[in-house]
């Protein structure tokens, strides 16, 4: 059925186009299974049917599961698709913490280009939020993570009766978002949360490829001086301030 759908569609192709490019997306929330043997259904779908994956006549995009991309069958997923593309967060921190306005001002113009569809004619940080300090904050606790920073702003709105949103709207999204991701983190695993924040470095195992899964664990690139490609990894700002996560710090201190 869908080669059908594909092979109809192509006749409102534009002049000069012969192919569809079909997005597959969503499969990078794949809940990670393993059965008996170890093996996992990551592997089965991405490896094990990769000729079907690939049989489609059109240009396929496909979102992988991030852990996979770091484990061990990552040689065995670039022989079949090539390099895959990863997209890392925008930065809106630098390596040693402080903020990094081009990254910040991107981060807005995302909120903004939401915003104009809705209220063309408000001013972001002074009519929409209540002043650029609260739009600020929630950028920033958005670690630079697109779908966090949406939806932190959609709890925050949603926690408004009229705008502006305020600081204590802002605050409150922020507090009920932490709090999810303090449920995400399993006991063992504040101490990895802990040394990340401080090497900004990670080691490439199950441990941390889980809690890179469930982003608490973001990935950042850069350019250097050379113009080589450099990776570093933090923890999401969100879980800065949970209890549990200070005390793991304050042991390594």
């Amino acid at each position: 059925m869908l080669n059908e759908f594909l092979v109809d569609a192509k006749q409102h192709l534009p002049n000069g186009y012969n192919k569809l490019a079909v997005i597959v997306d969503n499969l990078d929330r794949m809940v990670l299974v393993k059965d008996g043997d170890g093996r996992t259904n990551y592997e089965e779908v991405f490896l094990d049917r990769s000729e079907q994956l690939q049989a489609l006549d059109c240009h396929l995009i496909y979102t992988v599961p991030i852990s996979m991309v770091y484990s061990t069958r990552a040689t065995d997923l670039r022989d079949i698709y090539g390099d895959p593309q990863l997209l890392p967060m925008i930065m809106v921190n630098t390596l040693k913490g402080d903020i990094y306005q081009p990254g910040l001002k991107k981060v807005k113009e995302v909120i903004n280009k939401r915003v104009r569809q809705i209220a063309p004619e408000l001013l972001l940080e002074t009519e929409i939020f209540d002043s650029p300090q609260t739009l600020d904050r929630l950028c920033l606790m958005s670690g630079g993570h697109v779908r966090n920073l949406l939806l932190l702003t959609q709890d925050a709105i949603g926690r408004t009766e009229e705008l502006p949103v305020s600081e204590k709207a802002v605050r409150r999204a922020i507090t009920q978002a932490r709090d999810t991701y303090r449920r995400a983190v399993e006991n063992h695993q504040w101490c990895l949360l802990a040394e990340v924040s401080c090497s900004k470095r990670i080691i490439n195992d199950d441990l941390y490829r889980s809690l890179m899964y469930n982003r608490c664990l973001l990935e950042y690139r850069y350019l250097d001086d050379d113009g080589e490609m450099q990776r570093w990894y933090d923890i999401h700002p969100l879980i800065q301030g949970i209890p549990e996560f200070k005390e793991a710090v304050a042991k390594l201190s």
